[in-house]
């Protein structure tokens, strides 16, 4: 009995997933109101993982939803909404750092030389690591990588696939974010 209750309750929030979808595809804010609702926390989770910044993430996690909303016409329902969701948070995580950093790139162009020995927000070797401050310190891509692959246990070619790379790429990737991380942690 455990397992069967356990699938028509999967097969029931299916359904009630697939109508929500329906109906906000169709302009109804409050079904996607409680769509927002059912993925807030997950989409949160991963820009989160993918920033380490509590505020950023906030600001990230509203703008997938904006985004989801405008895109909603595009969901087929193949597969979970959530699923949907995800390379929809990895590309809004992923572009927000390359604007900052082309932001950044712009202020410190008219600064001083010293400031660039150290990026902005990185921290000071003496300022004891941990894993939040050595992610902080990756490339963005790197990082997607890290986090897709080591935190979120994705498949190599899932995240080629979500991040438009050769598996190659992606490969050395995460590669080169292990080593970053091994060096930032000292070990």
């Amino acid at each position: 009995g455990e397992t069967l209750t356990h699938m028509r309750d999967d097969e029931d929030r299916r359904a009630t997933e697939k109508r929500l979808v329906r109906d906000a595809q169709n302009g109804d804010l409050v079904a996607f109101e409680r769509l927002y609702r059912d993925n807030e926390r997950k989409v949160f989770a991963l820009c989160l993982r993918m920033s380490s910044d509590g505020a950023l993430a906030e600001e990230l996690t509203q703008e997938v939803f904006v985004r989801a909303w405008r895109k909603l016409g595009t969901f087929r329902g193949d597969s979970a909404f959530s699923s949907w969701l995800y390379p929809l948070t990895v590309n809004v995580a992923l572009s927000e750092r390359r604007s900052r950093r082309r932001r950044d790139a712009r202020i410190f162009a008219t600064d001083d030389p010293a400031s660039l020995e150290r990026a902005p927000g990185s921290p000071r070797p003496e300022a004891g690591f941990d894993l939040e401050k050595a992610m902080a310190t990756l490339p963005p891509g790197a990082r997607a990588i890290f986090v897709l692959h080591d935190e979120e246990g994705r498949k190599q070619d899932e995240i080629a696939a979500l991040l438009n790379l050769a598996t190659g790429t992606s490969k050395a990737q995460l590669f080169r974010a292990r080593r970053l991380l091994r060096e930032a942690l000292g070990s």
